[in-house]
This record gives C-alpha cells, sequence and structure tokens, in this order.
C-alpha cells in the first residue's frame, strides 16, 4: 500500500439548516463572500455580522480575468474571513482569493502542486449544489482562455476551515443541474475507484459516493425538496472531493475539460457527456471494478448503451452537436484532451489521440 495524505477540512457542518451556523461558528469583523448572482441571495442566510462584501461576479468557468476581479475587490475590502458560497466556481476561486488577496504571488507563481506560501485569512466552504465535492478538497481550478485549458493550483493551504453542506440550499438546484452535478460527482469517485493510483482507503470513499449516487440522485432530480436525497447527494459530492486528493480523476476529466474551456459546457454536463464512454472504455482493465459501479447504478446489459440511458433517463441532453459542438472541433477537443497528461496518465487504459477522437465522435 503506497503512503497517500488525506487533507480534510478542520471542521464539517452537516444537515438541514446548518448553514444558518456559519456566524455562530466563525466570527469575523470583515467578510468577503464569492458566490454566483444565483447563490448570493443566500449569504444573508448564514449568521453572518460584521462588515460583508459580497462579489457574486463569477461565471461557471471562472477566467483569469475573473480571478484578478475578485483578488481586487478582495484587497478593498481586506478580509478576515473568506467564504466560498456556490458550486465549484465560487469555492475554487475562494480558495485562491483567500490564499493570495493579502501576498505577493500571482497565479502563474502557484499553478501546480505544493507552491502556495501560506494562508492567513479564514475560510469557509458553503455549498449550494452537490457535483464537484470543491469543499472538502486541495485543489482550485482556473481558466486560461489564451491557452484554452484549465490551471491547476494545489496546496494544503487551500483547504477550508469550515465546509457546510446544507440540503436546503440545494433545493432550487434546477432538475437538468441536478443530474449533471450528480453525474460529476459519481465520475470524481467512479474515476479515483478506477485510477491506477488507486488506494484502498480512497476506494471506501469512492464506493460510499458511488452507492449515494444509485440511491438518490434520480430522487434528487425528481424531487429537489427531498432532504434525504439531497443530502444523500451532497455527501456524495462530498466523498468524491476526498477522491480528488490524493488520487484524482483521470482520462473522463481531460476530456471534460476541452468541451468546459472551448465549447463553455458547464462542468458538470461535460463530465456526464463524457461518463457512459468512459466507463465502457476501461471496463476491459478495471473489470471488477467496472462491474462494482454497474451495480451500485443498476445497469446491466451493454454497459455503454446501460450507462448512456441512465443519464440520459436523468434528463441530461448527452449529444455534443445539440449543445453547439460541430463535427470539424472534435479534433482540437481530441488534440488538447490527450495534452493533459497529469489526468491522462492516471487512467486504467492508455488512450491514443484516436481513441480519444472516437468518443467525442461517439458523444457527437
Amino acid at each position: 500500500m503506497r503512503n497517500i495524505t488525506i487533507h480534510l477540512p478542520k471542521r464539517l457542518e452537516i444537515g438541514a439548516g446548518a448553514s444558518a451556523r456559519v456566524g455562530q461558528i466563525v466570527e469575523a469583523e470583515r467578510i468577503f463572500v464569492l458566490a454566483t448572482p444565483h447563490t448570493a441571495v443566500f449569504a444573508q442566510k448564514l449568521g453572518l455580522t460584521g462588515q460583508i462584501t459580497v462579489f457574486d461576479d463569477l461565471p461557471g468557468e471562472p477566467d483569469i480575468a475573473c480571478l484578478e476581479a475578485a483578488l481586487a475587490a478582495a484587497r478593498a475590502a481586506r478580509p478576515d474571513l473568506v467564504v466560498g458560497l456556490g458550486g465549484g466556481s465560487a469555492m475554487d476561486v475562494a480558495k485562491l482569493v483567500a490564499a493570495l488577496w493579502d501576498g505577493d504571488q500571482t497565479l502563474a507563481e502557484v499553478a501546480g502542486p505544493n507552491k502556495v506560501a501560506g494562508r492567513r485569512t479564514a475560510l469557509v466552504q458553503v455549498a449550494t449544489t452537490a457535483g464537484t465535492g470543491s469543499e472538502a478538497g486541495i485543489r482550485a481550478l482556473i481558466t486560461d482562455p489564451g491557452a484554452g485549458a484549465k490551471i491547476a493550483v494545489e496546496s494544503p493551504h487551500l483547504i477550508a476551515d469550515l465546509a457546510v453542506l446544507d440540503p436546503v440550499l440545494t433545493f432550487s438546484v434546477p432538475p437538468a443541474v441536478t443530474a449533471a452535478t450528480g453525474i460529476d460527482a459519481m465520475a470524481h469517485c467512479v474515476e479515483a475507484f478506477t485510477n491506477i493510483n488507486a488506494h484502498p482507503v480512497i476506494d471506501g470513499f469512492a464506493r460510499m459516493g458511488i452507492d449515494l449516487v444509485g440511491r438518490f440522485l434520480k430522487r434528487a432530480v425528481q424531487d429537489g425538496t427531498d432532504t434525504e436525497a439531497r443530502e444523500g447527494m451532497m455527501l456524495a459530492s462530498f466523498y468524491g472531493g476526498i477522491c480528488l486528493g490524493p488520487v484524482n480523476t483521470a482520462a473522463g476529466h481531460a476530456l471534460a475539460y476541452p468541451l468546459g474551456t472551448l465549447l463553455h459546457l458547464p462542468h458538470g454536463l461535460a463530465n456526464a457527456i463524457i461518463f457512459p464512454h468512459m466507463l465502457a472504455f476501461n471496463e476491459s482493465s478495471v473489470p471488477d471494478k467496472t462491474a462494482e459501479v454497474a451495480a451500485a447504478l443498476g445497469l446491466s446489459g451493454d454497459l455503454a448503451k446501460a450507462a448512456h440511458r441512465f443519464c440520459e433517463d436523468l434528463g441530461v441532453e448527452m449529444r455534443l452537436s445539440a449543445h453547439g459542438a460541430t463535427e470539424d472541433q472534435l479534433p482540437r477537443f481530441a488534440a488538447d484532451a490527450h495534452a493533459i497528461r497529469r489526468l491522462m496518465n492516471n487512467n486504467p487504459r492508455e488512450m491514443s489521440v484516436e481513441d480519444v477522437l472516437a468518443i467525442y465522435r461517439a458523444a457527437f
């Protein structure tokens, strides 16, 4: 068993209404909240006191310019607490703002593993979706529009002091987004579970996450106010976030990234479209674990078709062409995905550029 390190938030609050206790748990004079236009309204539900600044100009796929604007706003506010309030986009930007606003390091200087010098500002992550698991992790991703790629920052200094999983905050997430983000959470677990760097401890978190998705995702899509299902999916997302730290994802996420950076698809949707194809592609290399995934999700028969139907039945539009992709874009997608070696090298089955292109064509 290889050595691994697992970083977890210092404190985790779970349950309906948990978000209202944030102000009681973490006291601060100046608070900087990172949110989206849709999640900013929740800031008033966190029980915060003091001087509160809300920065809500966050798109679905934050880029370098967005981070720079958030850092400028944070420097004006001089917070002693940063709160990420939203999905992965808000929480990833919150990590970087908390670590960088009062120092002299740039994004370019901290890109990669273990380059963040430190963090003096408290960080609270309040998830409002169940997908990325960013509240659990030490990574932050920012889009570089010039390169058409993601910049990944990884550091234990990005871990939250407090993470909050309040299913009530996900009640208003639309069914299609619930489905796509839920499949993203599952993809984190599956890709870590079937990874060449898989570890028995992380396998345990992955199995729990996959099981929760199989039990609760359909219910959460069908009834957004099903508290048990919403809480189950938030836990699945959290477990997926834990999987990302010591193991990370693999080719599935590599194939999803160009769909975000070049086609501008939301991250969860991109992963949902790719998931059935990668599950089937890797089956021959990890048959036993793939069989476990299929059993947990209730898949039978032809794996690719069954997994595709699983996603489609949740209301996900699975055709790239329906999302604006054109056939002439596919080779660029394939070249970019294949170049993401930090993920492609984790895959249990080696992939050529032609293999990647074949999957995009199958998803077209």
